[in-house]
């Protein structure tokens, strides 16, 4: 029996109740209706449920995911998905490149002084190859030290890392010396462990957290910087195979081939749309805009939009401002998230969780306590894959560790949820900041070999040397 992930009505209705409660919807009686009939709650971790619905259940379900889209969300005003709305609701909105305004002063911290403004001015003419190449590898690594782990409950991986010594986590996964009985209450991530615990690693495997940023590559070669959403959509479906998206990716994908059109894919039966997925696409406009976090958001927006709405696509925008920061080799990481807080709306949700998460960061030692903190505010009422709490633990991570790129990926897997998605940004971040390939340990950049695996266009085995380049090259493009 095929039960296709992430798409079948019966499962994605209890993810668009949860949804609907936090995006300002009342969805109690539709969550009613559905518990009489003998709806199911929504998987806990896997996309599908392991039986098919009744037809009656499976027409119900989709049914009430049309009410649900149409009930009116009392935070519409405060988080809109529009890119002029999202702009009047940014005071600090930072000037194009071109401006001959000073930059936006980035959020300061309560009772703090402000920090020193960005100017537009600092923009350099491109990423030097050789910090892109530290971008990379790091987003390479911190995604493969998180996917043994990924799905896993917090308690699991700090069991499982903490069984082989390696707790606060230095370095990769190993299941050499965890105990049987622990392997068989947490077995490792099934498609991963096999490329991606210590032994194992040959190379770089395939991930969704690399794709991403190689079709926002064919993307730039193909349309330039003022690509379109439709472009993207082209992209997708000439490029990358509908089996290697997931969630909110998936969805879109359907809705394409069903002849919707953007940004109707986003938001078409769709309970996954502030999910991840467009932060993880978001490194290739920050990386060729430096020193334009603006020009950098707004194209991550255009990008978002296909998938994602609100704070989904604010996820993504916050990560290519901040990377745009990091990318003059200029700022420490603390102007450039707080940078990246300049193009989301001040009263989302996103926004409210990346302050907590960074004031949490700076009041404890201690990250475990951090990542307690951290879990003990979203767990509850968000899915694992979130942008929300994803967004916030990576910042969290960023701060704690300083931007150092060892304790930025370590925090951020050490913290649970998506962990290859929040290893890979922390990675791509901090490695950016590293701006060498030689300043990241060996340890870390050594096993992948130069070489990444992906299904992806030409792309199968390139090295991170000649992705550097490429990357390069398209900073130059208009």
């Amino acid at each position: 029996m095929l039960r296709l992930t992430w798409v079948q009505p019966e499962d994605l209705l209890g993810h668009e109740l949860r949804q609907a409660a936090q995006d300002g919807r009342e969805p109690k009686a539709i969550a009613a209706r559905w518990r009489a009939a003998g709806g199911p709650d929504a998987p806990l971790t896997a996309g599908a449920s392991p039986s098919p619905a009744s037809r009656y259940l499976r027409q119900l379900a989709e049914d009430l995911l049309d009410e649900l889209a149409d009930l009116p969300s009392r935070l519409s005003d405060d988080e809109p998905t529009d890119l002029g709305k999202i702009r009047s609701a940014c005071p600090e909105w930072p000037p194009s490149a071109g401006s001959r305004a000073a930059g936006a002063a980035p959020v300061p911290k309560k009772g703090g002084t402000p920090p020193a403004r960005v100017s537009a001015a600092t923009r350099t003419p491109a990423t030097p190859d050789q910090h892109l190449e530290s971008a990379w590898l790091g987003r390479a690594a911190g995604c493969l030290l998180g996917k043994p782990v990924e799905k896993l409950p917090l308690d699991a991986i700090r069991q499982l890392a903490n069984s082989t010594g390696n707790w606060p986590l230095t370095t990769y996964f190993t299941a050499r010396g965890v105990p049987e009985d622990l392997l068989q209450k947490h077995p490792w991530n099934r498609r991963s462990a096999k490329a991606s615990l210590a032994e194992n690693i040959d190379g770089m495997p395939e991930d969704d957290d690399l794709n991403y940023p190689l079709l926002n590559l064919l993307v730039l070669h193909r349309h330039g910087k003022s690509f379109t959403t439709t472009d993207v959509a082209r992209t997708w479906l000439d490029e990358l195979p509908a089996g290697r998206t997931f969630t909110a990716e998936r969805i879109a994908y359907r809705n394409l081939l069903t002849g919707l059109e953007p940004p109707h894919t986003a938001r078409h039966r769709n309970p996954f749309r502030e999910w991840i997925g467009a932060l993880i696409r978001a490194d290739v406009h920050g990386w060729t805009n430096p020193g334009d976090p603006a020009a950098a958001a707004e194209q991550a927006h255009r990008d978002a939009t296909l998938t994602h709405t609100a704070n989904g696509a604010y996820a993504a925008m916050f990560t290519a401002a901040t990377i745009a920061t990091a990318a003059t080799g200029e700022h420490d990481v603390h102007t450039c998230l707080r940078t990246g807080l300049t193009v989301v709306p001040p009263r989302s949700r996103l926004t409210q969780a990346v302050h907590h998460a960074i004031e949490l960061a700076r009041e404890h030692d201690d990250f475990d306590t951090v990542v307690d903190g951290l879990h003990a505010t979203h767990a509850p009422t968000h899915h694992w894959v979130h942008a929300v709490p994803n967004t916030a633990l990576i910042a969290a991570a960023l701060t704690h560790a300083n931007g150092d790129f060892s304790g930025s990926i370590c925090r951020a897997v050490s913290g649970g949820w998506d962990t290859d998605s929040n290893g890979a940004t922390a990675g791509s971040i901090a490695g950016l900041l590293a701006k060498d390939p030689a300043a990241l340990p060996d340890r870390w950049t050594a096993p992948l070999k130069n070489r990444l695996s992906t299904s992806i266009g030409d792309f199968n085995g390139i090295g991170f040397d000649t992705l550097a380049h490429l990357t390069h090259r398209e900073t130059h493009r208009s």
